[in-house]
């Protein structure tokens, strides 16, 4: 029996979002499993049917995964009033911090310090998107048993399918998610339309700088952040790519440098990486290339979920649409498991990283006490002690 919903209010949900986007570190694989553990199964603010319904569609759009799905979630009780409220408070705790940070960047031109807490953070981010990682393979598909992987075979195959092309390719690809999708419904639950085929159905899934641009600079902006909101599906990590090459290869806004320096800013503040965006804006044209680099990016994903959040909710309860949605949710956590596994493969490069990463997880595991935060902050420590001295 499903544990009973607690109520809340509209702005307790915003106040949450803010702590989030304040002190969610991790990226978005950290991102959905916080949101998982503090408002399913700890405060009990949502089903998990409704998270796993708002995952599944936070992937089938396109745009940064974490805030799509803070989007939605704002928008299941409290609809579009909600939906822009939750995914303000999510985005705008990083947007300042990388703001301040590409001010600092202006004066001293060089991230030497940051580099060096940089190579302790990412090595801990490691150990906590891995842990979140497997929390949300064990809430999503089955538990480690022989009994309970025979039961969900097939959901465990989507699952190392996600793993395995996302290792691969090095991308998320829409195509995948929804073909498992389909596969999982028709294997469980076939709609009516297809057991008899008399029936017509059609279903469609539609100093510092502070101040210094230039006005067509800001048009280029705008279009380029534009488009890679609405074209990059997937987490954080499928949209650094896409920057490269149009920031460094296409605009030379930035050097190589600046690039690396971008994504290290990115991975070392809370909230969603590609609020990575804002800081390149910044570097291109101030304070005011921050704001449309990072409104064009986030706009395609608000718009896509509050369009799509209707229908999807109503649809949900559908047999047929439930296992729909637990395909593509078992080949979209693989797919998370796999973004886990490329990250590690760049910030876990020698032994003290290796033990960072380690000792983060079983902090996580073996103690209630240290949070998070916490653990960013002695990580950080570290890298100053190994590298920035």
């Amino acid at each position: 029996m499903e544990t009973q919903q607690r109520k809340y209010n509209l702005a307790d949900l915003v106040i949450y979002f803010l702590k989030l986007g304040t002190w969610g570190f991790g990226g978005p694989v950290a991102l959905v499993g916080y949101m998982n553990r503090d408002l399913v199964e700890n405060k009990r603010w949502l089903t998990d049917e409704e998270y796993k319904e708002g995952l599944a569609l936070a992937q089938l759009a396109p745009g940064p995964l974490a805030a799509q799905l803070g989007i939605y979630i704002g928008f299941v009780h409290y609809r579009f009033l909600g939906a822009t409220l939750v995914g303000l408070a999510f985005v705008l705790p990083s947007f300042l911090m990388v703001v301040a940070l590409g001010m600092a960047y202006k004066l001293y031109s060089g991230l030497n310090w940051m580099q060096a807490v940089f190579y302790g953070v990412s090595a801990a981010v490691i150990g906590i998107i891995a842990i979140s990682s497997y929390k949300l393979t064990i809430k999503s598909i089955s538990g480690i048993s022989i009994n309970a992987i025979r039961s969900k075979r097939l959901l465990w195959l989507f699952y190392l399918l996600g793993v395995v092309f996302t290792v691969i390719t090095q991308k998320e690809d829409i195509l995948l998610f929804t073909g498992c999708g389909v596969i999982y419904m028709l294997v469980k639950a076939p709609p009516k339309w297809i057991r008899k085929p008399s029936a017509l159905t059609v279903l469609v899934w539609t100093g510092t700088g502070f101040w210094q641009y230039e006005g067509k600079t800001l048009q280029e902006l705008g279009w380029f952040f534009l488009k890679a909101g609405a074209f990059v599906f997937g987490s954080g990590l499928a949209i650094v790519p896409f920057l490269h090459s149009g920031a460094v290869d296409q605009y030379h806004w930035l050097n190589e440098q600046e690039f690396v320096d971008a994504v290290a800013v990115a991975m070392i503040t809370p909230g969603p990486v590609v609020i990575t965006v804002a800081f390149i804006g910044y570097l291109v044209a101030g304070f005011t290339g921050a704001c449309v680099a990072a409104f064009a990016t986030f706009l395609p994903c608000y718009l896509f979920t509050v369009a799509l959040a209707p229908s999807f909710r109503k649809i949900a309860r559908n047999a047929s649409i439930k296992e729909f949605v637990n395909g593509i949710t078992a080949v979209v956590v693989g797919a998370l498991v796999g973004a886990v596994i490329i990250i590690a493969s760049r910030a876990i490069v020698d032994v003290p990283t290796v033990l960072i990463a380690v000792v983060a997880a079983l902090l996580l595991i073996f103690s209630k006490k240290i949070k998070e935060p916490h653990i960013i902050l002695l990580a950080a420590i570290t890298g100053l002690l190994i590298r920035g001295f």
